[in-house]
């Protein structure tokens, strides 16, 4: 039976049916504990089994197209902060308070990798730059997020902990895990790529733990009594217009600086997106744990509207070339090709 148009992907499905449980049944007392304790071993394996995945050859493939990288990291890590800041007047009412220190922390988020890559290998894009953009964009983030979340959401929801002491937090529970999978990479690299499956189980798994986690911890403190319906629906426009101004930016910027076509693709699709995989783990750290729930709302509204916007723009735009207009130049072609065989599936 065909699944319906319609219905989203069985991962969404999931988050939403994870809010609700953890709306209905939280976790408390003594069991939470325990199960933070859970959820901080899932976020470890999780960043392990990246940085096992990790391929040295692909980045090294696309490391030396520096331009590119620059106009990624800066929309991913400047163009999103400064326009979560500069429409913070504007698009604040439609939301409360704390659900704009969510849309403000997102803005601090770095890029995707699995669908970023994906989609642009299926618009036909530049795959390897894709792969060195968005793996530099989530490595990165580990250090300058927090950084910027000092600055941006200075005196809303943050923890309390100084900026150093957050960083220090996430390089043990983040970076050192994802190291540590770099460097036994020859011996479970092999096995890890034949058995991607694992990867999606830890890595959705791991975010649906820290989703109940997270949102168990802000329905005792009541969430939903400090969320009206209306600030729900004003986070759907808040989010689209934040995507649309990122696509819109990136589209006409990657234009004017003269890249390929395949090179443009690759930055759209790089420099627009926030992942959801390393910004839940992220809050759960910087942020007080009666907060998470409030923060990570908006980025997974966010991650759901990236997929489907993205999604129709990379199947047109390759839909597009595959019928014979202009596509990307002599010598992108083959990037796109290659990355069209080994990543045409997107996971998020």
């Amino acid at each position: 039976m065909a699944r319906p148009k319609f219905l989203p992907d069985n991962f969404t499905l999931c988050l939403v049916g994870t809010v609700i449980l953890a709306s209905l049944l939280p976790v408390h007392g003594q069991a939470a504990m325990a199960f933070n304790w859970l959820t901080n071993i899932a976020v470890g394996l999780l960043f392990f089994l990246h940085g096992a995945k990790l391929s040295r050859e692909a980045i090294i493939a696309g490391a030396t197209h520096w331009r590119l990288h620059v106009v990624v990291l800066a929309s991913t890590f400047v163009l999103f902060p400064v326009l979560g800041l500069v429409l913070k007047p504007v698009l604040s009412p439609l939301v409360t308070p704390a659900l704009y220190a969510g849309v403000l922390f997102l803005c601090t988020l770095p890029s995707t990798v699995q669908s970023s890559i994906a989609f642009t290998s299926i618009a036909r894009g530049n795959v390897p730059a894709a792969v060195c953009s968005a793996s530099a964009s989530s490595l990165l983030g580990i250090f300058i997020t927090p950084a910027l979340v000092s600055v941006v959401i200075s005196n809303q929801n943050a923890g309390g902990a100084s900026a150093w002491h957050t960083v220090w937090n996430i390089v043990l529970q983040l970076l050192v895990p994802f190291v540590a999978g770099q460097l036994l990479r020859p011996v479970i690299g092999r096995w890890i790529e034949r058995n991607r499956g694992v990867l999606k189980f830890v890595d959705q798994g791991s975010i649906l733990l820290v989703v109940y986690g997270a949102f168990s911890e802000a329905v005792n403190e009541g969430l939903w009594h400090h969320v009206p319906l209306a600030a729900l629906g004003g986070l759907v426009v808040v989010n689209a217009v934040l995507l649309a101004l990122a696509l819109a930016i990136t589209i006409f910027t990657s234009k004017k600086l003269g890249f390929s076509r395949a090179d443009q693709i690759t930055i759209i699709f790089c420099g627009s997106k926030k992942s959801l995989a390393a910004g839940v783990p992220m809050a759960k750290v910087i942020f007080a744990s009666n907060a998470v729930g409030a923060v990570v709302l908006p980025l997974m509204l966010f991650h759901q509207i990236q997929l489907m916007v993205c999604a129709a723009l990379a199947q047109r735009w390759g839909a597009r070339d595959m019928s014979g207009e202009r596509g990307a130049p002599t010598g992108d072609e083959s990037h796109s090709g290659s990355g069209e065989r080994g990543t045409a599936t997107a996971q998020r």
